[in-house]
C-alpha cells in the first residue's frame, strides 16, 4: 500500500508540473506601447489627428471599395481646403490613379491629364518617375496587333523612351525597359509584314526601305534575322532586273549587277556575324554559297550576345496563339529580355532615299567606261610629216594649176571632146629639202597622144524574112485567100484517125 501511495503521489505532482509549464507557455508576454501616434504631425510632435490626413485615409479606403467618384472628391476637398498639407501631392497623384483605376477610353484620358499636371507641378518628386510610368502604360494597354492601328504603340514607345530618359536613377527603369523592348517588338513585326508584302508584290525599293528601318531601329527584334536575309534577297532581285533589262549596254549591266550583288552578301554576312545564334542563320549561309562568296566566321562576343538573346525569349505556345485570336492586345512573349533597347528617336528610310541610291549607282556605272580626265587637243600633222596615233594627217596643200600633175610623176588627164591633142607637159614639182618622203617616177611626165578608136562595123541581121504569100486566084477571077501551114502549130482539135489507127484506142 506504501508503495501504491506513493506512485501516485509522483504521478500527480508529475502532472502539476506538466499542467503549470504548459499554462506558462501558452501565456505571451504582451509589448510595451510606443508611446507615439501614426496620425500625428510628425513636425508638431503631438498625438492628435488631423483633418487632412483623415481625408487622405477616407478616400484611400474609397478607391479600394471601387467607390473612384468618392475618392475623388475627397482628395478634391483635401487639395481645396489645406494647400499647404503634406498630403497634397501624394492626393494629387491618387486623383489620377483613381481615373486609372476605374478605367475606360474616358477614364484613361482623364487619368493621362492629371498624370502630367503631377509632373507639371511635382518635376522633382520621386513619384514624378512614377505618374510617367503610367503615362506610359495607359498607352500600352491600348495597344493593338501589328497589323491594326499602330498610333498607341509609337505614343507608348515615345513615353517609355521620355520615361527612361528624364528618370535614369529611378527603381521603376528595368521594368520600363522591358515594357519598351515589348512595344518595339510590336512595330517591328508591323515593319517587317509591310515590307514582305512589298517584297512578294517585287516592289524592292519600298521593301528595302521597310526592313532597313527595322534592321537599324530594332536589332533586338526575335526575327532580325529573316529581316536581313529579306534585304538580301531584295537586292538580289534588283540585281536580275538588271540583266533582264533590255536596251542596256553591257558593260553597264555587269557593274550594276556586280554592285548589287556585293549589297545582297553584304546583307547575308549580317545574319552570319551579328545573329549567329539565330535559327534561320543556315538560309544566309546557303544563299552565299550559291553566290560562291566566302562565309564569315562570327566573334566569341557575337556569339555570347545572340545566344543570350535567343535564351531570354519564351517560346510561343497553342495557348499564346489561341488566346491571341481573342485578345485584343498583342502577343510579346518573343521579346527580348536582355540587351538595351532603341533610346532614340527611329530615323525611318522611305522608299524615295532608295530610289535616288539606285539613280546615283546607275549614274556611276555609266562615268565609269568613260575616260576620267578631259580628252586632249587633236593636233593634225603637217603635209610630209608621218602620222601620229590617234591623230589625222594633214591633207597636202592645193598650190599647183589644174592640170598641172599631181607632184607624183602621173597627171589625170580628161579625154578630149574634139581631135586629139598632144597633153602639155607636166611641170616638175620643187624638191623640198626638208622632205622625209620624195616623190618616185621618171623625170618625164608626158603622156603619149590620144588615139581616136576604129569605127565598128554595122551590124547586119542574116535571118532573111520569108516572103508574104501570092494570093490565089479561082476560075471565076475572085482572089482566094492561102491557107495557112498548121503543120508546125500546135492545137488543141482532136485529129481523126484514119485506117488501122482506129483501132488503137490509144
Amino acid at each position: 500500500m506504501i508503495r501504491f501511495s506513493k506512485k501516485i503521489a509522483i504521478l500527480t505532482l508529475a502532472v502539476l508540473v506538466l499542467g503549470g509549464v504548459s499554462a506558462q507557455a501558452k501565456t505571451k508576454q504582451k509589448k510595451p506601447k510606443k508611446d507615439f501616434n501614426l496620425g500625428a504631425n510628425p513636425l508638431a510632435n503631438v498625438k492628435s489627428d488631423q483633418p487632412d490626413k483623415e481625408l487622405f485615409d477616407k478616400a484611400m479606403v474609397a478607391m479600394k471599395k471601387g467607390r473612384y467618384d468618392v475618392a475623388r472628391l475627397d482628395l478634391q476637398t483635401l487639395m481645396n481646403t489645406y494647400p499647404e498639407s503634406e498630403y497634397r501631392m501624394r492626393a494629387k497623384l491618387a486623383v489620377g490613379d483613381s481615373w486609372y483605376k476605374e478605367g475606360g477610353s474616358a477614364a484613361l484620358t482623364q487619368a493621362e491629364a492629371e498624370y502630367e499636371d503631377f509632373i507639371t507641378f511635382f518635376p522633382d518628386a520621386p513619384e514624378a518617375a512614377e505618374a510617367k510610368m503610367k503615362v506610359a502604360d495607359i498607352y500600352y494597354q491600348q495597344m493593338e496587333k501589328p497589323d491594326r492601328d499602330f498610333t498607341n504603340a509609337l505614343q507608348a514607345e515615345r513615353e517609355y523612351r521620355e520615361m527612361v530618359n528624364m528618370f535614369p536613377d529611378s527603381s521603376l527603369i528595368p521594368r520600363a525597359k522591358q515594357k519598351l523592348r515589348d512595344v518595339e517588338e510590336v512595330l517591328a513585326e508591323r515593319e517587317t509584314q509591310i515590307g514582305l508584302y512589298y517584297q512578294s508584290r517585287e516592289d524592292y525599293n519600298a521593301a528595302i526601305a521597310r526592313l532597313q528601318t527595322v534592321a537599324d531601329t530594332y536589332p533586338l527584334y526575335s526575327k532580325s534575322d529573316q529581316v536581313w536575309i529579306g534585304i538580301g534577297d531584295c537586292y538580289m532581285g534588283e540585281a536580275h532586273n538588271i540583266q533582264i533589262a533590255p536596251n542596256l549596254p553591257g558593260a553597264v549591266r555587269e557593274r550594276l549587277r556586280a554592285v548589287y550583288q556585293n549589297k545582297a552578301a553584304e546583307a547575308y554576312d549580317k545574319v552570319i556575324t551579328r545573329y549567329p545564334m539565330a535559327p534561320h542563320v543556315e538560309d544566309a549561309r546557303d544563299r552565299l554559297v550559291a553566290m560562291n562568296r566566302p562565309i564569315p566566321e562570327p566573334t566569341e562576343a557575337a556569339i555570347a550576345e545572340s545566344d543570350a538573346e535567343e535564351r531570354s525569349r519564351q517560346p510561343l505556345h497553342f495557348s499564346d496563339r489561341t488566346l491571341g485570336l481573342i485578345r485584343r492586345g498583342p502577343t510579346v512573349v518573343e521579346a527580348v529580355h536582355v540587351g538595351e533597347p532603341s533610346l532614340g528617336d527611329p530615323q525611318r528610310i522611305i522608299a524615295p532615299a532608295i530610289t535616288k541610291e539606285n539613280v546615283a549607282l546607275f549614274q556611276e556605272a555609266l562615268e565609269a567606261g568613260k575616260p576620267a580626265g578631259p580628252a586632249a587637243p587633236v593636233v593634225a600633222t603637217g603635209a610630209n610629216e608621218p602620222p601620229r596615233t590617234g591623230q589625222p594627217s594633214q591633207a597636202p596643200l592645193a598650190t599647183e594649176a589644174p592640170g598641172a600633175g599631181t607632184g607624183i610623176g602621173a597627171e589625170i588627164v580628161s579625154a578630149p571632146s574634139g581631135p586629139a591633142q598632144a597633153a602639155p607637159a607636166a611641170s616638175t614639182p620643187a624638191t623640198d629639202p626638208n622632205a622625209v618622203v620624195k616623190a618616185v617616177g621618171p623625170a618625164n611626165t608626158v603622156l603619149p597622144p590620144t588615139e581616136k578608136p576604129a569605127e565598128a562595123p554595122l551590124q547586119v541581121n542574116d535571118i532573111k524574112t520569108p516572103p508574104p504569100p501570092q494570093p490565089i486566084t479561082a476560075s471565076n477571077g475572085k482572089a482566094k485567100a492561102p491557107k495557112p501551114d498548121l503543120s508546125s502549130s500546135s492545137s488543141s482539135k482532136k485529129k481523126k484517125k484514119k485506117g488501122l489507127s482506129k483501132l488503137n484506142p490509144f
